[in-house]
């Protein structure tokens, strides 16, 4: 096959992307397949190559994700800006603002996060209290003879489907980007990715709702995942001071309306929301570290540990004053409950710890390998909308079948004193006693791991744990990926909790003289591990579990041991399910280290060539001619064009579509430049962001395309810019630092070569 064929091939699957290539339809080309400039202006002589395809092979992904634009444009608006600002002191009070955005990010998503609590336990309360009367009406105390768990079951499986089926009609018909956690997403956002609807206030409804549903529903999930995706919304929100939801703008905060500004907001809004979830200021800020950020700083840990500060004091004093309690005791969602005796342990203990974070590595690869193949399943087989609805009410109906099997075919009496529910069931039991298995069903997942670090010994049956554990792997290997708002935290580590837990009662039992088996502290080791085997986290995961619980620091040992041991073991079989999923949806997010494909090649083997380049001094109608005709994001301003081959031409800077649309909407012409340059500032593009106009919105010119458009005073006349002959290890690791959108490859000479971008960088 020859080179032109199979150029030819891979253009039928490129795709459209910020570079310089694409498909331009319409339009007349050459015998090499080149586009052809032919126009009715000074451009009539010439031809001039504006399209290529790929020559190299790259991942075309889809669906077709933009990138963001990191990189501020320093153009000549800016620095007049920063100038003016300068005299006026305004750098003072722009800190200072952004330091009160990112207070106002931690009481408000605190504020979130109790409003969807105390709604998720009332609703609870109410459900759980129903069931309890239910069985005791319905099933006879002591006679073993007539068991009959059939209209309690009735109405178990009425109140789970019903607010399953409307949190997942509201998911799936309304704003399907909150489905799930919201993590991938938003770890995506802040790599750079533009995931289309993440951050509006729509999208933060639909997900609390959908939250609130889904765990009053009783699905295998949590509540804690989704507060990081709420607290990234109103961060993003909060920062742009206007709504574009409501079409109202406040008219105010306007300095911080790009990308790159509202990317820390956002990461604040992350550690805030952890820190919501789990009452973990510390926690908080090294998850949004650790599994979120692709970018950071000193000053922006400072300005996220404040905004996670905040917003446990925030919902410390709400929630405290709802529950009642003296003090403000009450840290987060996702009370553990603190330990009645410091937890201890033995030097020798640590081989079993170690062993527990294998199993939890191995159980974790698992999981992820396991819900990896159900999620591919429901994409390929399951793709219409009234399917999705109908799989998660057929989940829950499922996860009640379960649950009431297990009460009526397992007896496991305990006398009553020890029981860990509010509302303990006498289900099949004598009296003074509860039924242990409906206590583990009859309560919010939350609430069952706190009985399970905290119920004394002897509270279970070993059949009992061993039924639990692998129902709830299994329910929750099945949820996690249906079209509701839910985490992956919780089941995660309640699983992790009751196999630990089983764990130190078959120790017990091979050895009943030992006493150094604290079963709830093999239930929290278990958590852990389970945890470093799903989620692939160490650092923060410990730091969370310990302010979680209140244990003391000298228990922070076994903890990373459990979760290294788990993370390593996992890790030799596949991604966390946060990487994984982000994969399985082709999200072009950039690793930390480049792969190793791209050793030895330079940035001549993966540039997209030729490039469409736009004149420092260019013709109204080529513009519009050129944003119409392709999708590109990113054009190279240049000069000391020869032939007036543009792609030729000495790079002189770079000009993004957005601003190429501005100023064709807004008619900024060198003809009419006396009425729109004393008005025009940097202001005039952030007003429109971050919902840009299309080219659709732009009329045809008629008499105006022969104008012309200086682009001087608009271009950023200082893009990064690297030699075709540099290493693409080398300048991979300046595009990531950067967080840029767009990188330029040049000759000796400073002549356009080709252009980078993203996805030049995922390797097919």
């Amino acid at each position: 096959m020859t080179d032109r064929e199979s150029l030819l091939n891979i253009s039928k699957e490129a795709s459209e992307d910020d570079g310089a290539i694409g498909v331009i339809s319409g339009m007349p080309t050459d015998e090499t397949g080149l586009l052809t400039n032919n126009t009715n202006s000074n451009d009539n002589n010439q031809t001039e190559p504006i399209f290529y395809v790929r020559s190299r092979t790259t991942a075309v992904s889809r669906p077709n994700y933009e990138s963001l634009d990191y990189e501020v444009c320093e153009n000549a608006l800016f620095h007049d800006e920063e100038r003016k600002r300068l005299q006026e002191r305004f750098s003072i009070r722009k800190d200072v603002i952004r330091w009160i955005i990112f207070i106002q990010i931690g009481i408000i998503t605190a504020l979130i996060a109790c409003t969807i609590d105390i709604i998720i336990e009332e609703l609870s309360e109410f459900k759980y209290k129903f069931l309890k009367n239910a069985v005791d009406n319905n099933v006879p105390m002591t006679d073993d003879s007539d068991r009959d768990l059939a209209i309690p079951f009735l109405y178990w499986i009425l109140l789970s489907i019903v607010p399953v089926s409307v949190g997942a009609a509201l998911v799936t018909y309304i704003e399907p980007i909150t489905a799930g956690s919201g993590i991938p997403q938003v770890k995506s956002y802040l790599n750079g990715v533009q995931i289309p609807r993440i951050v509006r206030i729509k999208t933060l409804a639909v997900k609390a709702a959908g939250v609130i549903t889904s765990v009053v529903g009783g699905l295998a999930g949590g509540k804690e995942g989704p507060m990081i995706h709420a607290g990234a919304v109103v961060a993003a929100g909060i920062s742009q001071g206007k709504s574009t939801t409501f079409v109202k703008d406040f008219r105010i905060f306007k300095a911080f309306r790009d990308d790159h500004e509202k990317r820390d907001f956002v990461l604040g809004g992350g550690a805030a929301g952890v820190t919501a979830a789990f009452g973990a200021p510390i926690g908080g800020m090294l998850f949004s570290l650790e599994e979120a950020a692709s970018f950071w700083n000193q000053n922006l840990i400072w300005r996220t540990l404040v905004a996670s500060i905040i917003s446990s004091f925030t919902l410390n004093i709400v929630l405290s004053t709802y529950h009642g309690l003296d003090g403000f005791t009450f840290t987060g969602l996702f009370n553990l409950g603190k330990f009645d005796q410091p937890l201890t342990f033995e030097y020798f203990e640590l081989p079993i710890f170690m062993l527990l974070g294998i199993a939890g590595g191995l159980l974790g690869a698992t999981w992820n390998f396991m819900n990896t193949r159900i999620n591919k399943f429901r994409k390929r087989y399951i793709p219409w909308k009234i399917g999705k609805v109908l799989e998660a009410v057929l989940i829950a109906m499922v996860g009640v079948t379960l649950a009431s099997a297990m009460m009526f075919f397992i007896s496991d009496c305990r006398p009553l004193g020890n029981d860990p529910t509010i509302h303990p069931v006498q289900l099949f039991c004598k009296d003074n006693e509860y039924n242990a298995v409906a206590a583990l069903w009859f309560q919010t997942p939350e609430a069952t791991v706190r009985s399970l670090f905290h119920d004394p010994p002897g509270s279970h049956q070993i059949l009992t744990l061993a039924m639990f554990t692998l129902i709830y792997y299994v329910l929750s290997c099945a949820t996690f990926g249906l079209n509701v708002s839910l985490g992956v935290f919780i089941p995660t580590a309640l699983v992790g909790a009751a196999w630990g837990r089983l764990v130190a009662m078959l120790l017990f039992y091979l050895f009943p003289e030992t006493n150094f088996l604290h079963p709830g502290k093999y239930a929290l080791i278990g958590a852990a591990a389970n945890l470093g085997g799903v989620l692939r986290m160490t650092i923060s995961l410990s730091v969370i579990l310990m302010e979680t619980t209140g244990v003391e620091t000298s228990f922070f040992f076994p903890l990373i041991i459990a979760l290294i041991t788990a993370k390593w073991v996992g890790d030799s079989f596949n991604e966390g399910i946060y990487d994984t999923q982000i994969e399985v949806n082709h999200v072009p997010i950039l690793p930390w280290e480049p792969i190793p494909q791209f050793k030895g090649l330079k940035a001549r083997d993966i540039m997209s060539k030729p490039v469409i380049c736009i004149k420092l001094q260019d013709k109204a109608h080529y513009i519009y001619k050129v944003l119409n005709g392709c999708n590109h994001n990113g054009f190279p301003v240049v000069d000391n064009v020869q032939n007036n081959l543009r792609s030729k031409g000495r790079v002189c800077g770079i000009i993004l579509r957005s601003q190429l649309i501005v100023i064709l909407l807004k008619s900024l012409y060198v003809e009419n430049k006396r009425f729109w340059v004393p008005e025009t500032s940097i202001q005039t593009f952030r007003d429109v962001y971050p919902r840009y106009p299309s080219i659709e919105s732009v009329r045809q010119l008629d008499n105006k395309e022969n104008y012309t458009v200086d682009l001087s005073m608009f271009m950023n006349p200082s893009p990064i810019r690297v030699n075709t002959h540099d290493s693409v290890p080398k300048i991979f690791q300046t595009f990531r630092a950067l967080g840029l959108r767009h990188m330029l490859a040049i000759t000796n000479e400073n002549r356009i070569a080709g252009i980078i971008t993203r996805r030049d960088f995922i390797y097919k």
